[in-house]
């Protein structure tokens, strides 16, 4: 850690950046421990995420959530989330903050992060000892909680993009993998114990006669781990300055058959180039020349912002798509697995008299479930550990490609036969379905943008610095889809179990999906040799 800590970490990036945008410099090599500290922000993440999925559920029922509230609670946060994602990588693109590009975004979102966990596991506690009058204390509770949970959705469904962005910045093409995968390992080794922590019965035991409640606990534990990782992740590797990347660098002459039309846009830019003549800092940045006010209003546009979106090359758009594809999938069993144990496999009935037998197998069901969902977590943890061994035989293509499969026969036996141990032992199918979600997809972005390096070194003088591209708005291009997998996931699922008048349909539903994945990832996603 000590020879790449500290100061010395910005003079090298300082330095490197000053080569030049007509130059790329790979950046040095990572220790494993400052890759190992850049991963604990997914460890906190995904932490919490678990938390959530053990009580958030509880939590809304405890306030007295109308049913009819439920689907705004779940839709609003991937909503704003698809819609602004790609203006906040936009954002980090062109960030000029001291501190870097990617932590400001982080920091700030991880704060919202653990301001929604405080406002939905306390807002009823909170609103109780401030308001006497039991309507308004009912308003009030219903009303900061549900704003604590959609505040924590989009804070935790927005920070990755971000996050990876700031891998991919700092690390050397050979150490964007082994990030990668420190990434899938600690995700789920964060959704393992949590939700470990969130299936023990706080209330009999003494920190939770202490705290209060179990909530109070679970926000005591969450917030203790999401400060920490964060406060590690933060601190990991330096990033230089977007500033001192262009300072310094005079305006360079291109070849003219580089030379861009006034009518001419690449995906993740704006016109860099005329009359023959590139500007560094706008290659970087991806503007024309501009007073600074004006700059920052032309790059936040969302007109360029669509435009660049639109006019992404084929197989970033294919890439996305396939993306979109896999989390739809796995959503789609995973937000309804719990249900699914609880009335189809125990047999149980979530609306039977809460003392009779048919309500305790379901809620007996959901407790087993809630293991189905760690061990998920815990193979997928396992599974990240073997991917690169796994990986030098089959490649990023046969990776992708066994996710998928496996993930879809998988939940359609686990719908066809559905047994207690045998969907136990195939819930670690939902964990290599995970980590390749959390790994191929952005590996394959490494490989792409490595490629149009390469090509750019290749075109006489260089070639224009790719850096204009703005490597977070690929990332954010392709984390909006989980944003939308999450919208299609409950707008249409909640029709579809009303169709079919069972759940069994939502686990089929993500097998079909996944098979059908399996097939485009193989015949239409582009990969690097």
């Amino acid at each position: 850690m000590g020879g790449n800590s500290g100061q010395g970490d910005l003079h090298t990036y300082k330095s490197l950046a000053e080569v030049g945008p007509l130059g790329s410099v790979e950046p040095p090599k990572r220790p494993r421990s400052r890759l190992i500290m850049h991963s604990m922000a997914m460890f906190g993440r995904e932490f919490c995420y678990a938390v959530e999925a053990a009580y958030v559920t509880p939590v809304l029922l405890s306030v007295g959530l109308p049913k009819s509230l439920y689907s705004v609670v779940w839709l609003l946060s991937p909503i704003l989330g698809f819609l602004l994602q790609p203006v906040v990588g936009s954002a980090s693109d062109h960030c000029r903050s001291r501190w870097g590009r990617r932590r400001p975004f982080i920091l700030t979102l991880g704060l919202m992060m653990l301001l929604g966990l405080a406002l939905y596991l306390n807002g009823d506690t909170v609103t109780s000892a401030l308001i006497a009058n039991p309507r308004r204390k009912l308003v009030w509770a219903i009303s900061v909680t549900m704003i604590g949970v959609v505040l924590f959705d989009f804070a935790a469904d927005f920070i990755d993009g971000p996050i990876k962005a700031y891998l991919f910045d700092v690390c050397s093409h050979q150490d964007k993998e082994r990030g990668l995968h420190y990434h899938a390992f600690f995700t789920g080794f964060g959704g393992a114990l949590g939700y470990t922590l969130g299936a023990i019965d706080w209330a009999h035991l003494e920190l939770g006669r202490v705290l209060g409640t179990e909530f109070q606990v679970m926000f005591f534990f969450s917030s203790l781990m999401l400060t920490l990782c964060f406060t590690i992740h933060l601190c990991s590797i330096p990033e230089a300055p977007l500033r001192d990347v262009a300072k310094d660098i005079p305006p360079q002459q291109v070849p003219q058959d580089l030379v861009l039309s006034d009518g001419m846009y690449e995906y993740g830019s704006i016109k860099k180039v005329k009359n023959g003549f590139v500007n560094p800092e706008l290659a970087i940045q991806g503007e024309k020349p501009q007073n600074p006010a004006e700059q920052t209003r032309r790059r936040m546009t969302m007109k360029s912002l669509l435009r660049a979106l639109v006019s992404m090359p084929p197989h970033y758009r294919y890439l996305c798509i396939s993306h979109l594809i896999g989390w739809t999938a796995f959503l789609s069993n995973m937000l309804f697995f719990t249900d699914f144990m609880g009335q189809i496999v125990y047999h149980g009935d979530p609306y039977g008299a809460h003392n009779s037998t048919e309500f305790l197998m379901y809620e007996r069901g959901v407790e087993v479930g809630c293991w189905g969902l760690c061990i998920n977590s815990m193979f997928s943890s396992f599974y990240s550990y073997l991917q690169k061994a796994i990986g030098s035989y089959i490649g990023l293509k046969g990776l992708y490609f066994l996710g998928y499969l496996l993930f879809g026969l998988g939940t359609g036996f686990i719908g066809l036969f559905p047994n207690v141990y045998s969907t136990l032992v195939l819930c670690s199918l939902f964990g290599v379905m995970s980590s390749t979600l959390y790994t191929v997809p952005f590996n394959l972005i490494a490989e792409y943008h490595r490629e149009e390096e390469q090509e750019r070194q290749q075109l006489p003088g260089g070639g224009p610095d790719g850096s204009g591209r703005g490597k977070g708005v690929d990332c954010a291009a392709l984390t909006c889809m989980v944003q939308l997998a999450q919208i299609l996931v409950g707008g249409g699922l909640g029709f579809l179990v009303n169709m079919a008048g069972s759940v069994v349909v939502v686990v089929i539903t993500a097998s079909t999906v996944a098979l059908i994945g399996s097939c485009f990832v193989a015949l239409f996603v582009r990969y690097v040799d």
